[in-house]
């Protein structure tokens, strides 16, 4: 059996840039950046009717990041507002791949700024062993 096919829609989530998230030459810092995304996973997956803390209790398992491959290519500012993209790729039994995009609102449309390929694993909560996605949650993905 295979796993179902990911919905293909992108969900979006805003972002403002404050001190915290600069460094000394008033950028963002890079790792801020995989902080961003993991905001916008864990929000698109509550949009999806997924907490996290509640699946963790409820089934003993938890996505856990596995690979991020980033690429910068402009510089977010102090109080720039972002809309940080969260996409479905693909969906396997026990893992998946999401694509995301950190995005620069702009009076000409939405500018690129960073984008990353993030591929989250399912592990059992208290032995971080790879188990398989629970279906429910599978098909609330897919």
């Amino acid at each position: 059996m295979s796993a179902p096919s990911p919905k293909t829609e992108t969900f979006g989530w805003p972002v403002r840039v404050y001190w915290e998230d600069t460094d000394a030459g008033g950028i963002v810092f890079y790792a801020n950046y995989l902080k961003f995304f993991e905001r916008s996973r864990t929000e698109w997956l509550r949009a999806r009717g997924i907490s996290q803390q509640t699946l963790k209790e409820a089934t003993g398992g938890m996505f856990v990041v596995g690979e991020a491959n980033v690429r910068f290519l402009k510089s977010a500012r102090l109080d720039d507002e972002l809309l940080v993209t969260t996409s479905l790729r693909e969906a396997g039994r026990a893992s998946m791949t999401i694509h995301q995009q950190a995005l620069l609102t702009t009076a000409d449309g939405p500018l690129l700024l960073c984008e990353a390929t993030i591929r989250a694993g399912w592990v059992h909560a208290s032995t971080l062993k790879p188990d398989r996605i629970p279906t429910q949650i599978l098909h609330a993905l897919t």
